[in-house]
């Protein structure tokens, strides 16, 4: 018995895209030359691996014990490449990196450039999604490294810190408390105040929850929101307020297009950390960002950092470089 490499990418693709005419779409194949590959694979091993009986194809027990194998096969083949980089050195090759919502909209996009003007030979993908798809994807190996808000918990993964950053309470412009100097948790209460939180899944709306928990407010009426830019465009239609990243409402801010409630207390400042796979071989282009990551003093963007993170003399006193 002799399992053909070339076959069982042609079928995890199957599996993966739920169907010959996707898969052979994304292999830039025939559906006859997948199917026929699909089912020679099949002989080869003599058992069924597709159910063909429904609108989708979906693989058999048997197909899914090949599936989970199959996954572990091209990991260890990814990490064979990496370690062969690695003797030879980054000169070129593909980065891919996974973001949580926010972090991969406000930060990843100034790292990822900062990152290519000390690398241009290196292309940069980004993989954005709520904290549970991006750990899917990194337990599953389709992505080596990720940067997301808060610190994820789990055996597999190697967790470093490298950012702090806050949630603000926004308003829209003209609510009744957007003028106090100082807002209570009483005040939002009085107010009859209705939060907008992120969806579940979303590392953001743990980090709510727990926020309006410590302001007694559990109970408050809420709604769901999917996506940071969902939640600022119904606090600024007036539907409710949100905490938010301090970064992902810079502009709206500044416009005068939504306010920000200063609460007391505020709500802690939450870290940004770099996720790995415990398990996992870092190709080159990986360390190189995790250099650059590391080397990152202030979220790109804040007052007196310089282009390339580090801290930028204004003339207004000592450099502390």
């Amino acid at each position: 018995m002799e399992l053909n490499l070339h076959r069982l990418w042609i079928f995890m693709q199957v599996v993966e895209h739920q169907g010959f005419s996707a898969a052979a779409q994304k292999l830039y194949m025939s559906q006859p030359s997948v199917s026929n590959q699909v089912r020679r694979l099949e002989q080869s091993l003599r058992v069924t691996l597709i159910d063909r009986s429904g609108t989708r194809a979906r693989p058999t027990a048997e197909g899914e014990v090949l599936a989970a194998y199959g996954k572990r096969v091209f990991l260890l083949a990814e990490e064979a490449v990496a370690a062969v980089q690695q003797v030879s050195g980054l000169v070129t090759g593909r980065l891919l990196v996974g973001g949580s919502t926010t972090v991969g909209t406000y930060l990843l996009p100034a790292l990822l450039a900062r990152y290519q003007r000390r690398h241009p030979a290196i292309d940069c993908d980004v993989f954005v999604g709520n904290y549970e798809a991006v750990q899917e994807r990194l337990l599953g190996g389709a992505i080596g490294i990720a940067v997301v808000a808060g610190t994820p918990l789990g055996d597999r993964l190697v967790v470093e810190s490298v950012l702090d950053e806050h949630l603000v309470l926004i308003a829209a412009p003209g609510h009744p408390l957007a003028d106090r100097a100082t807002v209570t948790p009483d005040d939002l209460a009085a107010h009859g105040t209705r939060f907008l939180l992120r969806e579940p899944g979303s590392q953001t709306r743990a980090l709510q929850e727990r926020v309006l928990g410590d302001w007694g407010l559990g109970g408050a009426s809420r709604a769901d929101i999917w996506g940071p830019e969902a939640v600022k465009q119904c606090v600024a239609a007036g539907m409710g307020l949100a905490l938010i990243s301090e970064h992902a409402v810079v502009d709206e801010l500044r416009a005068g297009t939504l306010a920000a409630l200063p609460v007391t207390p505020a709500p802690q400042p939450r870290p940004i950390s770099l996720v790995r796979r415990r398990d996992r071989l870092l190709s080159p282009a990986e360390r190189a960002f995790l250099e650059v990551l590391r080397g990152v003093r202030h979220w790109p963007g804040t007052p007196g950092e310089a282009p390339d993170g580090t801290a930028r003399h204004t003339g207004d006193g000592p450099c502390r470089c």
